[in-house]
């Protein structure tokens, strides 16, 4: 890595990001701490005032604008140290901000900066690199992509009668696009997926191109690649006339294709050109509907309790959604305190998960906020839709000795749903006969 800094790089950055909302957050800041105990980095690092979300956005980029972005490189690794290492941008701090100050926001341009001048974490630059050359984070390359859904298919048409897992369909209500780590290490959510689908009666698709609905460019401060994935995934659906697109049990994904990208490309109403939605709406209107039905012998006996992943509640609009579901699975649903838009951050978001090993001790420890909430609880189970959840409360579990399980939606609607005898296997229709 060069040790030059390209100045005038960095004072274009700083430059775009400076519209009239930025120039009222930096001078309208009142240093009140009122973010402090909102931010679960500073309530688990004992309250050391450097965790201070006000006090992280003024030493990076605020220092980044008073220098007029005349900062050298051991300036930016320290910045580096700050906006990944120890903010996630959930955003909650913006909640209690008597202002409004969005600081996550703040701290995005802050990571564009450094990544605009090379100093960005080895995971995230990974998985750019990835999505520059294949459209996806894992880099997985389009036959296996296909042979992974025609094996999904074919070993779960043996389970449901009339099971397929259609590609490049077009006309589908549904354009069905999925987190890469799901064909790459978790096949079998993929199968889930089209089980539910098959039983009601969903009109849907994947495609061959766009499928990967994650976007960690965004996370690295990538400005142009995070809005090139979207619109790899925007163009799929167009290009097969999908009426919606449905994301998998992803946070940020949801995001940044139905709040975020729209702004990155330019469409001037804010809206996708293709409706979004997500699966925790979409399986629970499947139940609302009657369109899947859940054997209420099978309903979870031991206590329960539901992470809201931060895209999902606190910028999402997900929350209740989501909670209908555990109801219609669980019979002792406990929840965490605090929760909903209010809940915290789990500490696997904003890049922490993929930011891999480097970042796991911090990631631990900044998770002693949500190990809390969770043995508070009671819990033996998690239900949490995001897979970054998913893998931070697995490895808190371990860390913290909370000995719970950690379990997606569709796992359980999957183990649970009533199959109809016509999607019932031929086999198996002779057995019972």
């Amino acid at each position: 890595m060069s040790e030059t800094v390209n100045v005038e790089v960095i004072r274009q950055k700083l430059e775009a990001a400076k519209g009239a909302r930025m120039k009222l957050w930096l001078e309208m800041c009142a240093h009140c701490g009122l973010c402090a105990d909102s931010c679960f980095f500073y309530l688990a690092h004992d309250k050391d005032p450097t965790y201070m979300p006000s006090y992280k956005v003024v030493q990076t980029l605020g220092e980044m604008y008073r220098r007029k972005g005349n900062v050298d490189r051991k300036f930016l690794e320290e910045a580096h140290d700050v906006v990944w290492g120890k903010c996630t941008m959930c955003r909650r701090c913006s909640m209690y901000c008597p202002f409004g100050i969005d600081m996550a926001t703040m701290i995005a341009v802050a990571r564009g900066v450094c990544n605009s001048q090379g100093v960005v974490p080895e995971g995230l630059q990974r998985a750019v690199n990835n999505y520059v050359e294949s459209g996806n984070q894992m880099g997985m390359k389009l036959e296996d992509w296909v042979e992974t859904l025609e094996w999904m298919a074919t070993e779960t048409a043996e389970e449901i009668a009339g099971l397929e897992i259609p590609l490049d369909k077009e006309g589908a209500n549904i354009l069905y696009t999925v987190n890469a780590r799901e064909p790459m290490y978790y096949p079998q959510d993929i199968a889930m997926a089209a089980k539910i689908f098959t039983l009601a009666g969903e009109d849907w698709t994947m495609s061959s191109d766009g499928w990967d609905d994650t976007n960690l460019a965004m996370f690295a401060g990538d400005a142009k690649v995070m809005a090139q994935v979207a619109k790899n995934t925007y163009d799929a659906a167009i290009r097969l006339k999908a009426k919606h697109i449905m994301i998998t049990e992803c946070g940020h994904a949801y995001r940044s294709l139905r709040y975020e990208a729209p702004y990155w490309l330019g469409y001037p109403d804010g809206q996708p050109p293709v409706p979004v939605i997500h699966s925790v709406e979409v399986f629970a209107r499947y139940l609302q509907e009657g369109r899947i039905r859940i054997d209420p012998a099978h309903r979870i006996k031991e206590p329960v309790t539901y992470q809201d992943p931060c895209s999902h509640s606190r910028n999402g609009n997900l929350a209740e959604y989501g909670r209908y579901l555990v109801r219609q699975l669980a019979d002792d649903f406990r929840e965490m305190t605090p929760n909903r838009e209010h809940n915290h951050c789990c500490g696997g978001g904003g890049g922490f998960i993929p930011m891999g090993p480097p970042f796991k001790k911090r990631r631990i420890q900044s998770g002693k906020v949500k190990a809390e909430q969770i043995r508070a609880t009671g819990a033996k189970l998690v239900i949490t839709p995001c897979h970054n959840c998913f893998d931070q409360i697995r490895d808190l579990s371990k860390e913290y000795d909370l000995g719970v399980s950690v379990k997606s939606f569709k796992e359980l609607i999957t183990e649970m749903m009533i199959i109809p005898e016509e999607f019932l296997p031929k086999e198996e229709n002779e057995r019972e006969e």
